[in-house]
């Protein structure tokens, strides 16, 4: 093997020769596989194998480098579209999260009161058929809606989801209504889609960011093609009323008015609308509805949208003629949240729609491919049990255009402490921390307090778990196998790169276990998880073993979609939506204003940041040491008019609850805003390196929802902010 030989090469070879080896040096899986099979090497606990990430939820494909069964480096994998090569700092930390000495590496079960953190270590035995029993005895006291069923978004969701809709529960909590209901509603209503994908190509001339802060979110393959394009000049407006890292790069940032995104969007598609600077063509034959849109936006000038966003209209107008100009190499980039208001369905849409009007479908938007693929096989099983109960979300009664998979979660929360329209009596949580994500902790403590049993599936003791009455540790993701994941044309593998520490298991197996305990065996018709991914690329032809050595298998070429087409009920782009008519919502966009906060209070700002992923990863010691200590943003201005200097304890605190931390003082927020980054604050004491580390900002959130899509109006929190 030829020592110049480039990692790329090396990774992709399938055989080598007996002569090529040193023994002791680094080699793939592929090559190790062949050398083992020859009998002339036994590279156990060596070698680059290939995986996928899983430190936030855009999975890149990474490469493990293992030593004596130990990983010691994590890169990019160059062959998967997401890395392309490269992984973020979180995902170069992720073998911290395997690491943590924090980990929990054999089942607990609670002996102490809940939330004293007292459990005792069981085998698997004991705690599966505990959890069943208590399961069981639930369906049967109080019928299987009295079980809820949480999770955030996974690969091994699909069994996840088996065992809820098996078990008979309509009860079914995502993270999405914290985070992108209002997006996804939003191109459901207009695109009949979930989420177009965005091009980035040389021609992309002009991007209008509406609080996406790119540079410091998960989507790492966009936030590097954004790179890129703002590398080669394209015009970032960006509007956040923070000056966040995006706002460092961007072109022009506006501060702009927190709430008012949906007025500023109006205002551009009147002018777009009003000057007909709007793609004529596109808009007769791929649009509906068009007319009743414009009739809608008459009213919404610059001069209008002005004292309501802050935004001069000059400033407004001239950004409309840019974008327009622009088209259709432009794009009005629709985020996963916006302003975080009860109206930002309506920003959203507006978003949707102003891409529309300048045709710039199949240019810098096209229909997205998504994450499953009918070229994949599955394990057979039966039809689902029909669940008769209605959900404690509202969905779809009171929220009638949210998927069912995707719900309302702090609606259904809200209803476990109201007892309405009946009592949950029992929770089963894998991979996702309401304590921590919900708004209004409190609430949560309380909804936890009414559960006869709760059962907490992760790697860590988090704050969910430590209210829990059984931990079930799952190996991380650099331990196990999870389902196939399609991308592009390509079908990517997250496998073992070593085995388990102590006694955690895979998803797939706990499910599995759990189901036949349950009296659910048909629904989880694999031996084990390799039986599970055969199964999975039978219909392809391909072998596990060679998509283990590769990370990948490429799928067979599809039916090209029509370049034209929208899954809505006019089969067209909906300007004017026939569905949120029928139900009683406004069909175009319209101006909803939001409140404002009372005299000496602030509007609570959110976001993400860079060196950490939303609720999760807060424990992890490489990133502890490189991450911000977590503090309030608070104007300088602000600051100096209250007599709080940087690094002062304040104290803020809204309706539902209060926190003390520090402060940053700076220039880059607006003065009626403070900024908490969430994700800190933790309760459990089993996590050594986040407990007593900041603030959380669950514990000041106001339980809000937009009123169509559902969507955590996390903004609309108000603050009053005392030196402590």
């Amino acid at each position: 093997m030829s020592g110049t030989l480039s990692r790329r090469s090396f990774l992709k070879l399938g055989a080598v020769s007996a002569g090529a080896l040193v023994v002791g040096q680094f080699v793939p899986p592929a090559v190790a596989q062949a050398a083992t099979n020859a009998g002339l090497l036994n590279t156990k606990g060596n070698g680059y194998i290939p995986s996928m990430c899983e430190m936030c939820v855009w999975r890149c494909g990474l490469i493990a480098k293992v030593r004596n069964g130990r990983v010691v480096k994590l890169d990019g994998n160059p062959d998967h579209p997401h890395s392309k090569g490269h992984l973020c700092v979180r995902g170069q930390s992720g073998l911290m999260n395997t690491y943590d000495p924090d980990r929990v590496l054999t089942p607990l079960i609670r002996v102490g009161k809940r939330g004293e953190g007292r459990f005792r270590k069981a085998t698997w035995a004991e705690a599966l058929d505990f959890t069943a029993s208590k399961m069981l005895d639930i369906k049967a006291k109080y019928g299987p809606e009295a079980m809820i069923f949480s999770s955030t978004h996974n690969l091994s969701q699909v069994q996840f989801e088996n065992l809820l809709y098996a078990f008979g529960s309509p009860n079914y909590g995502t993270q999405r209504s914290l985070c992108f209901n209002a997006m996804i509603v939003a191109n459901l209503m207009t695109y009949g889609m979930e989420e177009p994908e965005r091009i980035y190509d040389d021609q992309l001339k002009y991007i209008i960011l509406t609080g996406r802060n790119l540079m410091e979110a998960i989507s790492t393959s966009e936030t590097s093609a954004l790179s890129a394009a703002i590398a080669r000049g394209v015009k970032v407006v960006y509007l956040d009323p923070r000056f966040t890292k995006t706002a460092a790069k961007a072109s022009e940032w506006l501060p702009i008015k927190p709430g008012t995104d949906l007025a500023f969007h109006l205002a551009l598609l009147n002018v777009i609308i009003g000057e007909n600077l709007y793609n004529r063509s596109f808009v007769e034959n791929y649009t509906v509805g068009f007319e009743a849109l414009a009739k809608e936006v008459q009213p919404y000038t610059p001069e209008w949208a002005a004292p309501i966003t802050e935004i001069p209209a000059e400033t407004i107008r001239r950004i409309a003629h840019e974008f327009a100009a622009a088209a259709p190499h432009a794009l009005a980039h629709n985020g996963w949240r916006t302003s975080n208001f009860v109206n930002s369905f309506q920003t959203q849409r507006a978003i949707t729609i102003l891409n529309a009007l300048i045709g710039n479908w199949n240019v810098v938007l096209r229909a997205s491919g998504g994450e499953s693929s009918s070229a994949l096989g599955k394990p057979p099983q039966p039809p689902y049990p029909r669940a008769s109960a209605v959900r404690l979300d509202g969905v779809p009664s009171k929220f009638p255009v949210v998927p069912l998979k995707i719900g309302v979660f702090q609606e259904l929360r809200d209803n476990i402490l109201t007892g309405q329209p009946y009592q949950a009596h029992g929770w089963f949580i894998a991979r996702q921390n309401p304590v921590m994500s919900l708004p209004d902790r409190t609430k949560t403590l309380e909804a936890f307090q009414k559960m006869d049993f709760i059962v907490t599936v992760d790697i860590l003791l988090n704050d969910t778990a430590w209210f829990s009455d059984v931990v079930l540790p799952e190996a991380s993701y650099l331990e196990r196998y999870d389902p196939l994941n399609p991308v592009g044309d390509k079908v990517f593998l997250r496998q073992p790169v070593i085995d388990p520490q102590g006694d955690a298991r895979s998803a797939l197996w706990i499910y599995k276990q759990l189901g036949e305990r349950l009296g659910l065996k048909d629904y989880f018709q694999y031996q084990d998880e390799e039986d599970y991914l055969r199964q999975q690329l039978a219909p392809l032809g391909i072998s596990l073993q060679d998509v283990k050595a590769k990370g990948y298998a490429q799928l067979p070429e599809g039916k090209a979609a029509p370049e034209y087409s929208w899954n809505t009920p006019s089969g067209k782009i909906e300007l004017q939506s026939s569905t949120l008519a029928k139900v009683g919502f406004p069909a175009v966009p319209t101006w909803i204003e939001p409140p404002e906060p009372p005299q000496g209070q602030f509007y609570l700002l959110t976001g993400k940041v860079a060196q950490s992923t939303q609720f999760g990863t807060q424990n992890n010691q490489l990133l502890h040491k490189y991450a911000d200590e977590p503090r309030l943003w608070l104007n300088d201005k602000v600051a100096a008019d209250r007599g709080i200097a940087d690094g002062d304890w304040v104290e803020v605190a809204s309706q539902v609850g209060k926190v003390h931390t520090r402060v940053r003082v700076t220039p880059g927020i607006r003065q009626d805003c403070v900024y908490l980054t969430p994700g800190y604050g933790h309760l459990s004491k089993g996590l050594t390196t986040a407990f007593g580390r900041g603030a959380s900002s669950s514990v000041l959130h106001v339980t809000y929802a937009d009123p169509v899509s559902g969507g955590q109006a996390l903004t609309q929190t108000f603050v009053t902010v005392r030196k402590a």
